[in-house]
């Protein structure tokens, strides 16, 4: 009789633990979600990492993944991350978010205005990608640029095949990128690298796009969020924050030389949405 009250009183004992395990999880106000960003995209990286901390307090868990763009939209399609908030169009991603229509989503612009092309230093005389073929020896013929998964890589192959121009991209990372870059300014040498705006480099070097005639790199650009089709409906609220979320040219410059000048992206996020409170109140302000 004794080991037969043990059995059931055991039994008993695991029902309560279930029952109050699935209570539990029922009650549980934790929520969760995966933004995924670009390791050297400056403007992604700097947003990614003030909305990890505005999430966060509000009683997200954020985890953050650091992608090639190709895997990071094709991620998102499958479901394994939840938001980018650096995709480009009408031009540098539309090839890549056209292979996934059907599986992800856009959640709205946050800059309104952006650029991709060839950039080179100021006191570079010549203008024009029309005319670089000229001064060729001058570059050693290397446009330098970043991932070769990028964007704007396919687009500078494309304007080499498109211009005819005696040049060889030479593709590592947006940081090797700017590595070069700032080293070839501070000895004053020629260089044309693979860039976009906002970045933080235009705050810091006199810069120039060069002139595309063609159009090879499209006009003004803008920068949307996009999410897993689906996100909008399992979680409102930050699906509402990533639509709210903008940034004029005024603040996206200001948030980026923050960054750049921080040895901690995080504590430097956070400063910033101190100085930032009521645009950061809009951004949570639930859609009437």
């Amino acid at each position: 009789m004794k080991l037969k009250n043990l059995f059931f009183a055991a039994l008993i004992v695991a029902l309560i633990s279930s029952c109050t395990s699935s209570q539990k999880k029922k009650g549980d106000d934790t929520k969760e979600i995966t933004i995924a960003y670009v390791d050297g995209w400056a403007e992604g990286v700097a947003m990614t990492y003030v909305t990890k901390s505005i999430l966060e307090s509000e009683g997200y868990s954020v985890s953050l993944k650091n992608a090639a763009v190709d895997l990071v939209f094709a991620s998102l399609a499958n479901g394994d991350i939840d938001v980018f908030m650096d995709a480009w169009l009408p031009v540098t991603h539309k090839e890549k978010i056209a292979k996934f229509t059907d599986k992800i989503e856009s959640l709205g612009t946050n800059i309104d205005e952006a650029r991709i092309g060839l950039v080179v230093p100021s006191y570079v005389t010549i203008n024009s990608i029309e005319e670089l073929n000229s001064v060729a020896d001058r570059f050693d013929g290397k446009i330098i640029g970043i991932e070769k998964g990028a964007g704007i890589t396919a687009k500078t192959e494309l304007a080499i095949e498109q211009y005819g121009l005696n040049f060889e991209q030479l593709n590592s990372s947006g940081v090797a990128m700017l590595t070069e870059l700032t080293k070839a300014i501070k000895e004053n040498r020629w260089i044309v690298v693979t860039g976009w705006a906002p970045h933080w480099k235009f705050g810091r070097y006199d810069l120039k796009f060069l002139d595309d005639p063609q159009k090879v790199y499209g006009e003004t650009e803008h920068v949307e969020t996009y999410a897993r089709k689906g996100f909008k409906d399992d979680d409102p609220f930050a699906a509402n924050y990533f639509t709210n979320f903008h940034l004029t040219d005024a603040q996206i410059a200001d948030l980026l030389a923050k960054m750049e000048d921080s040895d901690n992206k995080e504590t430097t996020a956070k400063a910033w949405i101190e100085q930032n409170k009521a645009l950061v109140q809009g951004w949570l302000k639930k859609a009437e």
